[in-house]
């Protein structure tokens, strides 16, 4: 999960796996499989940062358990 800031400030997490889509325009929208979208206050770089930082401790931990 990856952590992220709705544009009223509350903190949620979002299992990035469901993300199709980051577009930036004026506000972040993330749409989710499904066609569900989210408004964050990230910026598109941001959001690709932490979903490549989750992906990177995800295969970390299979790369550990499988040595």
């Amino acid at each position: 999960m990856i952590q992220l800031t709705t544009l009223k400030g509350n903190v949620f997490y979002l299992n990035p796996e469901l993300i199709e889509q980051i577009e930036e325009v004026h506000d972040t929208i993330i749409t989710l499989i499904g066609g569900k979208k989210v408004r964050v206050s990230e910026s598109a770089e941001v959001v690709a940062e932490k979903i490549i930082a989750y992906r990177r401790a995800i295969h970390q931990v299979r790369l550990e358990v499988t040595e």
